[in-house]
């Protein structure tokens, strides 16, 4: 009974409030209206706040009130979480009020709509990549700005998540069985992300795909690619002398060298 009671109470405030916001959109006073909208506004009710601002953009454009409306206008949509038209909104803006004191931050919003829009790890990047891009062009362009410190935060943020895709990628391919394109995969991982904290490790990786790869080749072609699986050791061994994985490196070095040793015992054995 309580919960059916409480169902009516707010249907009846939804439909006074519907009805309260019919009559101010019929008003055809324009400052009211903008009045009215700026209420919403600072109530956070900003679907209301949005649909009069835009409403009286005919009144106010050319006019010292179309710049704060336009502004307020954006934030409704970002705050309604729609990040895909704020981001459009915050791009006018900068166009439409380039010597505006929130041109500046209305840009870093823009490149943050589209950090927003990034998804998971294992859909597309296209606006993780926007972010980074956009973020980075602020950076450039406003390089005494307050905001410095987030957008770098959010360009590792970033860069962290495409590091993590890229992985995924290679992952796939050595759990498959791929050995050489998991090798070249994880390669391209450490080449792209020269300063990732897991930077010996995808080297080991890159150690242990080839090794994989070569131990399952044709005896003709084993000798030259656990030759390859030293070079990478030898790499590993120049670049990561002091990391965790330094001995699991020099095991797969020593198991390529028996290994090619084994070979040239055999080719011997032949030719006796």
């Amino acid at each position: 009974m309580k919960k059916i009671f409480l169902y009516f109470s707010l249907a009846i405030v939804l439909a006074s409030c519907a009805s309260k916001f019919s009559k101010i959109q019929k008003s055809k006073d324009n400052q009211y209206k903008i009045k009215m909208a700026e209420q919403y506004y600072a109530k956070q009710k900003y679907r209301y706040a949005q649909i009069l601002f835009e409403e009286v953009f005919p009144y106010v454009k050319g006019t010292a009130q179309f710049e704060d409306t336009y502004y307020k206008f954006a934030y409704c949509y970002f705050y309604d979480k729609d990040y895909l038209n704020a981001e459009n909104l915050f791009k006018n803006f900068v166009e439409t009020f380039p010597s505006s004191a929130r041109a500046e931050e209305c840009e870093y919003m823009r490149a943050y709509c589209f950090y927003q829009q990034s998804p998971k790890v294992d859909l597309d990047q296209t606006n993780t990549h926007k972010t980074i891009g956009l973020m980075q062009a602020f950076i450039n362009t406003h390089p005494t700005s307050t905001r410095l410190k987030d957008a770098s935060n959010i360009i590792d943020l970033c860069r962290e998540k495409l590091e993590q895709k890229e992985f995924k990628s290679a992952e796939l391919y050595y759990n498959l069985g791929y050995f050489k394109a998991a090798a070249i995969s994880y390669s391209s991982v450490s080449e792209n992300f020269p300063d990732s904290k897991k930077a010996d490790e995808y080297k080991l990786l890159v150690i242990k795909s080839y090794y994989k790869y070569a131990e399952m080749s044709i005896p003709s072609k084993q000798e030259e690619r656990f030759e390859n699986v030293i070079r990478e050791c030898l790499d590993f061994s120049e670049r990561f002398h002091d990391s965790k994985f330094f001995s699991e490196s020099e095991r797969y070095k020593n198991l390529s060298l028996n290994f090619i040793k084994k070979i040239k015992n055999e080719q011997v054995k032949k030719t006796a």
